[in-house]
């Protein structure tokens, strides 16, 4: 390399070691902010919610017998939504404090760690068959990207469960001077033109009376890929199966 190379390519690591030094910077103060509301509203709804949701089942333990029908499911409306309400407050919690975990980035062999979360999957007795490519090293925090893999499979499990053979594919490639990766399952995929809100707060595109969850799992994926400098989408059709992406800087030199 010529001396004038070397010196564009010390002043791009700068330029890009600045840019994270700013990124993270930003960051801590949104986490600061947020972590405050979270704390706030953790403790100032969960026990008045306890309370109604422990009052509503002594009515109907103690009192169940001197309502109707229609009494008695009131009570338990009540009671149901008050734990729902109390369990929305806790993953709120879980989310502020895994996103203000501290950051430590080092190089990630991230098919070791895709392996280790499809092997506490199968673990738990999913019929999904996992298959993961020659995944490129990521430049990030294990735990957090850990974290990250963690939810997109679970999400890509939990939606093609029901298929005969349910699959998931994870693979990895550098375009542009990133590492973009992808888990991709053959479920039952979703409505491309709600793509879009899938990764906000307590955003649902199913009932959960067909599929479990809170809304939690892929705003989280989302916080914690922004936090690497990264981004996400994802890619689907309704019974055509679905397709969730990152994106993270290479390493700086």
């Amino acid at each position: 390399m010529t001396e004038e190379s070397i010196d564009a390519v010390r002043a791009e690591r700068d330029s890009l070691a600045r840019a994270l030094a700013d990124r993270s910077a930003q960051w801590e103060a949104v986490s600061k902010e947020f972590e405050m509301f979270s704390l706030t509203l953790s403790h100032d709804l969960r026990a008045p919610l306890r309370a109604l949701e422990g009052f509503a089942q002594i009515l109907l333990e103690d009192y169940g017998d001197k309502f109707d029908a229609d009494g008695k499911k009131c009570v338990q409306t009540l009671a149901s939504g008050a734990h729902q309400a109390s369990a929305l407050i806790e993953d709120l919690h879980g989310y502020s404090r895994l996103c203000r975990k501290p950051f430590h980035p080092d190089v990630i062999d991230m098919r070791q760690l895709a392996s280790q979360k499809a092997d506490e999957l199968k673990a738990e007795g999913t019929a999904a068959k996992f298959r993961i490519d020659d995944l490129p090293a990521a430049w990030g925090d294990m735990d957090l990207l850990g974290a990250v893999l963690e939810q997109l499979l679970r999400n890509a499990v939990k939606f093609s469960r029901r298929q005969p053979r349910p699959s998931i594919e994870i693979s990895g490639t550098i375009e542009d001077g990133r590492t973009v990766y992808s888990v991709r399952d053959n479920g039952i995929g979703f409505d491309p033109k709600y793509a879009g809100r899938l990764f906000g707060v307590f955003q649902r595109l199913h009932d959960d009376k067909e599929f479990e969850g809170r809304g939690i799992g892929l705003a989280t994926v989302q916080r914690l890929v922004h936090r690497h400098g990264g981004k996400v989408w994802a890619e689907g059709k309704p019974n055509g199966g679905a397709a969730f992406y990152f994106s993270l800087p290479l390493r700086p030199l």
